[in-house]
């Protein structure tokens, strides 16, 4: 409440006061609900003997707060235009915070003093990651081989393709970047490295500039050219920098990496060796982790690469193929790309690089595994091949990654999706027609698609990510509201009740609703994969409205069967009961959800893939 308090000081109206608190409330309680969200499709997977039985569950919940949390940044942005009238600065932002409070020191710094935790919050706050603890560690520090001991058996050509290694930075910091080149270069063979290319998206650290210029002028006075450098007058974003990089590779394979990672011994053989036996494959080593606050090594289980229905990037369970060959050795197939990848330099440009005309990141990864599958390419990521990768507490260079994401995800669905783009939409909760979202010209990328002769996106799903859940019987999507109340929005509700509630519409994740063609109600999150929850659907329990898994209540012969059109009610096929609001004291907004006698009230869905309803 102090801080509430401090900032109440710089309020010039009552007016600007009233809206500042009504948007953190619905803030709060958006930020509860999605953190909920993040709990619900992750699965454990099956210990599978032979291999590490550490799964995904907590690092998946991780990853799905994260990328949700992203989808606040907007409305964060909105809440703080009306707090306050000027940037805050560093100084402010620490002692406002309270140092004991951040995450930085929950398994770290307490050693330090009150000034020297000031200096390192501050580092935190600007780079998303502790580069105060960077700072005091070596270049050439020793990392844990963590490749499965098959590996070390293995005996690569002699003869393998030079590559050039490519890192992607803007305002990073010094002392990790440097100790990513250095690790690339104590890591690489002399004979296999060509060249370092460095892409400078714009930075203004000045320290950042100084330093790193000192290191190459250092480093090519010993062998000329060795290290390249483009610096962007102005900031393109990952994705055209990744292609900045790739034009000024000269290497036979070029690896597009972020500028804040360490390599582990013997990473480049297993990935030449594979480009080299086929061109047309783009691989991925298998990732750790360096936690952002102590930049310990946290080893991830072997896992292949896909994304969900909005595109974002996940993990996923290696296919069961993978599993039965008994050899966590042997390349997994992946359906697409999470972040860095190596490629054969003359075949990224057959394929058509990366999008251009997507903006600054987020679905590039997905749309270039996509493509390459399609147009007769495949993906892998080694398992002998590792590299650990800073995962920051937040990305501190961009205000509106979600705005990025979406824009970039509707292009992806339009040219390479078919009949399965009205999925993006339906995750993202756009309309398909009208969705006010300008995505740009893609006339070259379908020029682009047609030259390649691809195959076509159903093709994709059936044979290589098979895993996806596809939702083909939806025939409407979006929020739902009843004409009694129509600023309030069906709800999912706490997550452990398990119970349907109405709530202020906001539109997000837990007001996402997916009427079917057999006549269920969806609720929520649309589950990406077989492999994670069920989808949640609306069940005349005893008369009340509650929410049960699908397959759960179609086992159990529950009543989840709802006759709904539009402008209309929603009544039980079963029961012959509907879903109605009634006004109550004790609810929050003074209504409540009920299942009773069919009154006429009429509920509204926002958009209709097919006309007329069930």
């Amino acid at each position: 409440m102090a801080w509430w308090t401090r900032k109440a000081k710089t309020f010039v109206s009552t007016c600007v006061i009233l809206s500042g608190v009504t948007n953190i409330l619905c803030l709060v309680y958006v930020c509860w609900v999605t953190n909920r969200i993040a709990n619900v499709n992750v699965k454990v997977q099956r210990p599978v003997p032979g291999t590490h039985t550490v799964t995904e569950q907590h690092e998946g919940g991780r990853r799905e707060t994260l990328r949700l949390m992203e989808r606040l940044d907007r409305l964060e942005h909105v809440v703080n235009q009306h707090l306050q009238d000027i940037p805050q600065k560093a100084e402010e932002s620490v002692a406002r915070e309270g140092v004991t409070d951040s995450s930085l020191f929950s398994h770290w710094g307490q050693d330090l003093s009150p000034e020297q935790r000031n200096i390192a919050l501050r580092k935190f706050q600007y780079y998303g990651y502790n580069s105060y603890l960077s700072d005091q560690l070596p270049m050439d520090r020793p990392i844990p081989d963590l490749r499965p001991d098959g590996c070390r058996n293995i005996n690569y050509p002699a003869s393998l393709p030079q590559i050039s290694v490519v890192f992607i930075f803007v305002n990073e910091a010094p002392s990790v970047i440097l100790r990513s080149i250095h690790s690339a270069i104590a890591r690489t063979p002399a004979h296999l490295l060509k060249e370092i290319v460095l892409v400078d998206d714009n930075s203004n650290n000045d320290e950042l500039k100084q330093r790193l210029s000192a290191y190459i002028a250092e480093m090519n006075a010993r062998q000329p050219g060795f290290i390249k450098v483009i610096r962007h007058d102005k900031q393109e974003g990952l994705i055209r920098s990744r292609v900045s990089g790739w034009r000024l590779a000269t290497a036979p394979v070029v690896a597009l990496f972020d500028a804040h990672v360490e390599f582990s011994v013997q990473w480049a053989e297993p990935i030449l060796s594979r480009i080299q036996d086929d061109r047309t494959r783009i691989i991925s080593p298998s990732f750790d982790n360096i936690k952002y606050d102590n930049f310990e090594i946290e080893e991830y289980p072997l896992s292949a690469q896909g994304f969900d229905w909005e595109l974002w990037c996940r993990y996923l369970n290696p296919p069961k193929e993978w599993w039965n060959l008994g050899n966590t050795t042997t390349p997994i197939r992946s359906p697409a790309l999470i972040g860095c990848f190596v490629v054969d330099r003359v075949y990224f440009e057959e394929i058509g690089l990366l999008d251009e005309g997507m903006e600054v990141y987020g679905g590039e990864n997905v749309e270039l595994g996509v493509r390459v599958w399609q147009c007769g390419g495949s993906v892998e990521v080694l398992p002998c091949s590792r590299l650990a990768h800073i995962e920051r507490a937040h990305k501190p260079y961009t205000e509106d990654l979600t705005k990025h994401v979406r824009r970039n995800a509707l292009r992806v669905a339009e040219v390479w999706m078919d009949e399965f783009k009205s999925h993006v939409y339906m995750a993202w909760n756009i309309p398909r027609e009208n969705s006010g979202i300008d995505i740009g010209n893609i006339s070259d990328r379908i020029a682009l698609r047609q030259k390649l002769n691809c195959k076509s996106f159903k093709w994709y799903l059936h044979n290589v990510y098979p895993e996806m859940r596809m939702y083909t019987d939806t025939v409407a999507y979006g929020v739902l509201r009843n004409s009694m109340k129509s600023d309030l929005c069906l709800d999912q509700g706490p997550d452990m009740d398990n119970i349907p509630i109405m709530y202020i519409c906001h539109g997000m994740t837990p007001q996402n609703i997916y009427y079917t063609n057999n006549q269920q109600l969806r609720v929520g999150l649309l589950s990406p994969t077989v492999d994670d929850d069920d989808n949640r659907c609306l069940v005349d329990v005893n008369g009340r409205p509650r929410l049960i898994e699908c397959s759960y209540a179609k086992a159990k012969r529950m009543k989840l069967y709802w006759h709904f059109t539009q402008r209309g009610s929603i009544q039980n096929k079963k029961s012959k009961r509907c879903l109605e609001l009634q006004q109550s004291a004790d609810n929050e907004f003074g209504f409540q959800l009920l299942l009773d006698k069919c009154t006429g009230q009429r509920w509204t869905i926002s958009n209709l893939l097919e006309t007329g309803s069930s």
